[in-house]
């Protein structure tokens, strides 16, 4: 867990305790000589090689009974997508991905291109942890009300961010500083490669740093069956508030699943 000790009246972190990322450190092993003798032991297993260039991410998919702007999936069965605006503190961010996996949920993060710039390795630890990976405009600027080249370009530039990274231009386009996307905007995605716009219907409202009780009360007062949330990165309350709400979605019968799995 990382524990925040004190936040800017911003909420940007400041100092905390982070976790320090576990990876299996290598045993190192000198070259044994040509006459040394044989060893009693029997050979430790080696470990399975990882595949010399990661396999392509998933590539954005057409769902026919959806509109072109997603705001829920289903109704008839007991899931939820909690899906992250993607940037400020990587520590945050790793925080919050690991929380969801210890307690078997999977989330849907939209990035921002400049945000992947600063920490490229994020892309593939999202997608590594089971989650989703889109697309959330290079700057983070109202997109909304750009002219269309300018439009174009911060969505294709974090497109090209997230083919670099992992091969796919990610699964879902949102629009940044907007909760829906202009019909310009709307139609820009679609000739970048996305068949929907991924909106939501229940806003956590935690970009405001209400603190962790506020988050969870205001997700477990609107979320359904099939709802889409907008949670965000970057924000500590948000790490304090998410045991607390999966366990409440549990507890109600409503998993955590990716947005793709919601609609799939």
């Amino acid at each position: 867990m990382v524990r925040v000790t004190t936040t800017d009246r911003r909420g940007v972190l400041r100092t905390g305790a982070g976790l320090v990322a576990g990876g299996a450190l290598a045993a190192g092993c000198s070259a044994a000589g040509a006459d040394a003798p044989p060893s009693s032991a029997p050979p430790s297993p080696r470990a399975p090689h990882a595949p010399a260039t990661p396999l392509a991410a998933p590539a954005p998919r057409a769902f026919p009974r959806q509109p072109a702007q997603i705001t829920h999936g289903p109704r008839d069965r007991p899931r939820v997508a909690l899906t992250f605006h993607g940037q400020g503190d990587p520590a945050v961010a790793r925080a919050l991905l690991t929380e969801a996996e210890r307690h078997g949920a999977r989330v849907t993060v939209l990035a921002v291109g400049t945000w992947l710039d600063e920490h490229p390795d994020l892309a593939r630890r999202i997608l590594d942890g089971g989650h989703d990976l889109g697309n959330h405009t290079q700057r983070h600027l109202a997109v909304n009300t750009m002219s269309e080249a300018d439009a174009r370009s911060e969505i294709t530039a974090c497109a090209d961010r997230l083919r670099r990274l992992t091969g796919s231009i990610g699964t879902w386009f949102r629009p940044s500083r907007a909760p829906t996307a202009s019909p310009l905007v709307a139609r820009l995605a679609r000739g970048a490669g996305y068949p929907h716009v991924l909106s939501y219907e229940v806003d956590s409202l935690d970009y405001t740093d209400p603190g962790a009780p506020a988050i969870t009360r205001k997700v477990l007062a609107e979320v359904r069956a099939g709802s889409v949330v907008s949670l965000h990165f970057g924000h500590p309350g948000t790490v304090t508030a998410l045991p607390g709400l999966l366990t409440a979605l549990d507890r109600r019968g409503l998993h955590a699943v990716t947005t793709t799995e919601l609609l799939s």
